[in-house]
């Protein structure tokens, strides 16, 4: 991943956090010439100080065929938006900005291991689901469903398992930029739609972050 100086982020606790936050991936592994992806949920685990990502596939999906020695990488794109150039206090002064974009994303890169068994399959969806449910008035749960279905169900989809060796990250938020400019993208964005505030809230946290830091 290009990752400029002012946007980095390289400390695998943040990101794993990062990660999980977002949930979503896109896995890429390589096979020859080809690339394969697969878009999932995931689940960031840590074992002994290491980082796992958990998901799965349908067995119709030739990703859990290809071998795990394979070069894999999931990518986890978070908070995105455009910049209009009008927010910049500098466009005023200088007039020298130009429209930019802001985004959020981590790359977490390594070898994919078959979860083989059943046992842990069945915990990965009942954590994935018990994740996405707890939210709910009425939170559904596996046991809800009658048991030969699940079954059938769980017979149709592979586990995968992603053991991470390295992960880098670039959080591209105008943190570069002058307070005054700062302050102006974040007030567009406040006034671009609810995707866009969260950018906004997101560039406000990473400059109070570091501020204290300072």
């Amino acid at each position: 991943m290009y990752q400029p100086a002012a946007f980095q982020e390289n400390d695998p606790a943040k990101l794993a956090a990062l990660a999980r936050e977002i949930q979503f991936g896109c896995i890429v592994t390589g096979e020859g010439d080809a690339l394969y992806a697969t878009h999932a949920p995931c689940l960031i685990r840590e074992d002994g100080g290491r980082y796992l990502v958990e998901f799965h596939v349908a067995k119709a999906n030739r990703h859990w065929q290809i071998d795990p020695a394979a070069p894999t990488v999931a990518i986890f794109q978070g908070d995105h938006a455009y910049i209009h150039p009008g927010w910049y206090a500098t466009k005023a002064e200088t007039g020298k900005v130009v429209p930019t974009w802001t985004y959020v994303t981590v790359h977490m890169h390594g070898r994919l291991e078959r979860i083989s068994d059943p046992r842990e399959l069945e915990r990965l969806l009942a954590d994935l689901t018990d994740l996405h449910e707890q939210a709910q008035p009425q939170p559904w749960a596996m046991s809800d469903a009658p048991r030969p279905y699940t079954e059938r169900m769980m017979n149709a989809i592979v586990g995968l398992r992603l053991h991470v060796e390295r992960a880098e990250g670039a959080l591209k938020l105008n943190q570069h930029k002058n307070d005054a400019d700062q302050d102006g993208v974040i007030d567009g964005l406040r006034g671009s739609g609810p995707l866009a505030s969260r950018v906004a809230d997101r560039m406000d946290r990473t400059r109070q972050n570091l501020g204290e830091q300072k």
